[in-house]
């Protein structure tokens, strides 16, 4: 019983704590055949609970860099890049600013 309660307690603390859910880059969608991109493409794994829109267009402006501005062009749920736990995968493209 001791060793479930301090389980337990060690899981909440390690999950209320931590950065385990924040977004992170992953690879991007690729865009369909023919179409031209107007910049490099970058993508984010999230949590659409636990990440507001905010804070994966924060994680893709880290990614694209200065100068640039992320503009989301795709959404996807197919789990290939992105774990379980952060589902969704959305792809930006890293448009110039002038």
């Amino acid at each position: 019983m001791r060793f479930a309660r301090a389980f337990i307690v060690a899981g909440v603390s390690a999950l209320g704590g931590c950065s385990a859910l924040d977004p992170y880059p992953t690879y991007p969608q690729q865009p369909a055949a023919g179409v031209s991109d107007p910049g490099p493409r970058v993508a984010i794994c999230y949590d659409f609970v636990a990440s507001s829109r905010e804070m994966v267009r924060e994680a893709a402006q880290q990614e694209c860099g200065p100068n640039t501005l992320p503009t989301r062009v795709d959404t996807d749920w197919k789990l290939d890049y992105c774990p379980l736990l952060l589902p969704a995968r959305a792809t930006f493209i890293c448009k110039p600013t002038k």
